[in-house]
């Protein structure tokens, strides 16, 4: 598949490019798993005089004999010596940097944890002797969300303060889906929406999508459900490294969370565990999970509510992982029928969600977000505020959308509109053939 999008993050690596002509510069690439982080540095570095480097799990000592080997070809140089630690390759790049420019891309930077810790502070001590005199422009890439903050961003950690930017990588849009999907023949708003609620436009399964010729909802489905598929233990490979030996409680808290258990309550009323540091945890250090309040709630307010952030890992976890014991036993077609009885309830929580996205794409609101007061009453799927010029948009969602009664959503926003007086309001009834004007807007 082509490199799409990512034209503003290109952008920015292309000025620390430029500035380290004059002095070097570190650039942190992060992001969860499959969102594009390598392809983006390597599709930025083409064109210039770049070395890729991976660190991979093995000994410090095996690691130093496949960079320099690397470094021979890349610089067309002959290296003498023997090169256990990395700290020396490091030397070695600074100096060669000293001389003229190039980009160093160190992927999986995280892993260096596992090999030797102390490689993180020896970076620091050449970083900060040699900065000024070199011309490197590195580029730090980390999949684990968790260890990339904790080297990068925590205050006691000798990488602290000396990445020039951290780039977030985030899933490709909606509008970025949709180029996509129209390159590969596919205009229509069903398989539009159906590639956003399953992949959560994530690039990679966009490739292996389109490599297999898998799109529409049916083709996804019996692609994604056989014994072959790289879907099928997908998060448990993305997120088994990120929560180590308890992995097994974040799963099932996960689990719940995806099958529409969305208090803390009602989690740790299942589960009968104190859930309260798990979901800090999810929410804090691995950025899986978020929390949404009433859209005029006060800071305090009790009224709350968790949801996973990626849908991917929504579906993986409602579906996969909830069927796991007809998932091991191969009864793939058991699973089917389950996505089939329920994906109408499921995919209404995640058109909630690309009505969400689009809204905000559109530029024409400082606030959006849902509603809902105590006991889940009166809930509102879209509110939408526009402080600056006081109008305010309330909106029901339903893929059905001859089964809004928007009399009764009137009705629902009595006490919302007690925060918004003097705002003008409008009201709609939105369903998948709306999205088409939403998305024209934005462009």
């Amino acid at each position: 598949m082509k490199f799409y999008n990512r034209e503003s993050e290109l952008a920015e690596l292309g000025k620390l490019y430029e500035q380290a002509n004059d002095t070097a510069r570190m650039t942190v690439i992060t992001g969860r798993r499959r969102v594009g982080k390598t392809m983006l540095a390597l599709e930025f570095a083409r064109g210039h005089r770049s070395l890729y480097l991976f660190v991979s799990k093995k000994s410090e000592s095996l690691l130093c004999d496949e960079y320099i080997e690397e470094i021979r070809k890349a610089f067309e140089i002959p290296v003498y010596g023997e090169f256990r630690h990395f700290r020396d390759v490091f030397a070695l790049l600074l100096d060669l940097a000293k001389k003229e420019r190039f980009t160093l891309i160190l992927d999986e930077f995280q892993e260096f944890y596992a090999i030797n810790p102390a490689v993180y502070s020896e970076i620091q001590h050449l970083w900060d002797v040699t900065k000024s005199k070199c011309k490197m422009n590195l580029i730090c890439i980390g999949s684990v969300y968790s260890l990339m903050h904790r080297i990068f961003e925590e205050a006691k950690e000798p990488l602290f303060g000396r990445a020039d930017r951290i780039l977030l990588l985030r899933p490709f849009s909606i509008r970025n889906i949709q180029t996509v999907l129209r390159d590969h023949g596919k205009n229509d708003l069903k398989t539009l929406f159906d590639c956003y609620a399953l992949t959560g436009g994530l690039p990679k399964y966009l490739e292996i999508l389109a490599s297999n010729g898998a799109f529409s909802y049916d083709e996804m489905l019996n692609f994604m459900l056989n014994e072959h598929s790289p879907f099928i233990n997908e998060g448990k490979n993305l997120l088994v490294e990120e929560f180590g030996r308890e992995y097994g409680t974040y799963f099932s808290i996960l689990e719940l969370i995806a099958s529409g258990k969305t208090a803390r309550t009602e989690i740790e009323s299942i589960l009968e565990i104190h859930a309260g540091a798990y979901l800090a945890r999810l929410e804090q250090d691995y950025g899986i999970i978020s929390r949404r309040k009433p859209i005029n709630a006060r800071p305090n307010a009790r009224l709350l509510k968790y949801f996973i952030n990626d849908n991917f890992l929504n579906f993986w976890f409602r579906f996969i992982f909830r069927n796991r014991s007809a998932v091991e036993t191969g009864n793939f077609s058991y699973v089917r029928e389950i996505i089939d009885r329920d994906y109408a309830t499921w995919s209404g929580l995640m058109l909630e969600r690309f009505f969400h996205e689009l809204f905000a794409a559109g530029g024409n609101f400082n606030v959006i977000g849902s509603y809902w007061e105590k006991g889940n009453q009166n809930e509102i799927d879209l509110v939408a505020v526009n402080d600056l010029k006081k109008r305010l948009t309330v909106a029901e969602i339903k893929m059905n959308k001859t089964r809004i009664n928007l009399d009764a959503l009137k009705k629902k926003a009595e006490k919302l509109l007690d925060s918004y007086k003097g705002y003008e309001v409008t009201f709609l009834a939105l369903g998948l053939e709306d999205a088409a004007d939403y998305l024209e807007e934005g462009r």
